[in-house]
């Protein structure tokens, strides 16, 4: 019985085999460090990487691409980006939706009694409530850091919305894109966020080790490095350089990663159709509404989403039905609280072991989609 892998919304499976053979040739042909010599390995090196953050410029339309900086994932960028920019005394504002990778750098600066911060609650249709985030505005704030879709549920929040609330009232925005890069067409001069958050090993195909934090112009003077070292430029001072990207990318970058990341983005510049992600996610979501004894959340046509969607089952766990999709049917789905705890309150699921979550990727097929359900109906059946 071949594989099915359904848990994209952790990290996308299989990669396009550019990827593979990209991350194979600096292991096996190249082997040296970024910027760090002038040999010609080491040129190409720096030509690869450069590609990269090219190819990520063009793919989220920023304007330069010293704008985009590498990171190691995307609680990486989160990090980098939510400790360099809030200081003493600054107001933070998130939502229920939410990653931990939000929820916690903001936890651990509120528990140290630097900031102060305020989460926004879900409007019970599977969104954030603007009415409660235009209230929280009327206090002055720092930034506003929103979840771009949900990991729990796929459903696309309301982020022109929230841009515009926050930027008129002094707030920067800080975009959570984990579940949308890749899945989305993001276009950030369309979309005016301050910055954007996402790992490369999700929606963008890339390796693991990899992510990008992309600023708006001008908003480096926002943002303090949070770590500090060599960056193989003005190796003469013991001052961090004031330049983008290296003041933000201290230390020895992920090579083999980013070669793999380089090569993801040109495959993704030209594999533009994401319709049938759409396609998978609609049969997916089709197929479990005919089910007995299962509850979907928020899957309601009104409502935008990507390849995501969670459900739970009458007297079985979400963990047990995860592990007889795999143990019989050889089917990857991904059961728990999903790092978003604040999502399961929402929803009623924390104190039932969250719920079963099936994601979908570029390369999920029609026949997986059958089989997946197929296999559902047998357990359902059988209980």
């Amino acid at each position: 019985m071949p594989r099915i892998y359904l848990d994209n919304s952790a990290t996308s499976f299989p990669k396009p085999d550019a990827v593979y053979a990209a991350v194979d040739r600096w292991q096996r042909e190249i082997g040296v460090a970024v910027g760090r010599g002038a040999t010609r390995t080491g040129g190409e090196v720096q030509r690869v990487v450069d590609h990269c953050r090219l190819q990520a410029a063009r793919f989220f339309g920023a304007q330069r691409p010293e704008q985009v900086l590498f990171t190691f994932n995307g609680t990486d960028s989160l990090n980098l980006a939510i400790q360099g920019i809030l200081k003493p005394g600054d107001r933070a504002i998130t939502t229920v939706w939410d990653h931990n990778s939000v929820l916690r750098p903001l936890r651990e600066l509120q528990s140290r009694g630097i900031i102060q911060t305020e989460i926004i609650p879900d409007n019970t249709q599977g969104t954030i409530d603007l009415d409660a985030l235009r209230k929280s505005l009327k206090t002055p704030t720092r930034l506003v850091v929103i979840t771009h879709a949900s990991n729990v549920t796929g459903v696309i929040q309301p982020v022109e919305d929230v841009v515009e609330l926050a930027q008129a009232a002094g707030a920067l925005v800080l975009l959570d894109a984990a579940q949308t890069a890749g899945h989305l067409p993001i276009d950030l001069q369309q979309l005016p966020v301050d910055l954007m958050a996402c790992p490369g090993h999700k929606g963008l195909m890339g390796p693991l080790g990899t992510g990008l934090l992309i600023l708006a112009p001008g908003r480096e003077q926002h943002l303090q490095p949070v770590r500090f070292g060599g960056t193989g430029t003005t190796s003469e001072s013991d001052r961090q350089p004031l330049a983008l990207p290296e003041r933000y990318e201290s230390g020895n970058h992920n090579a083999p990663g980013l070669f793999g990341l380089a090569a993801a983005l040109d495959w993704w510049l030209s594999h533009s159709d994401r319709q049938a992600e759409q396609q998978r996610i609609a049969q997916l979501i089709a197929g479990l509404q005919q089910l007995p004894g299962l509850r979907l959340y928020h899957v309601e046509q009104s409502l935008r989403r990507v390849g995501t969607v969670s459900f739970t089952m009458d007297r079985m766990t979400p963990q047990v039905a995860a592990a007889l999709l795999d143990e019989h049917f050889q089917i990857e789905t991904r059961a728990g609280l999903h790092c978003a705890p604040l999502a399961h309150a929402a929803l009623g699921t924390l104190e039932h072991g969250g719920t079963v979550r099936i994601s979908v990727g570029p390369f999920t097929t029609a026949e997986e989609i059958d089989t997946t359900l197929e296999s559902l109906a047998q357990i359902v059946m059988a209980i």
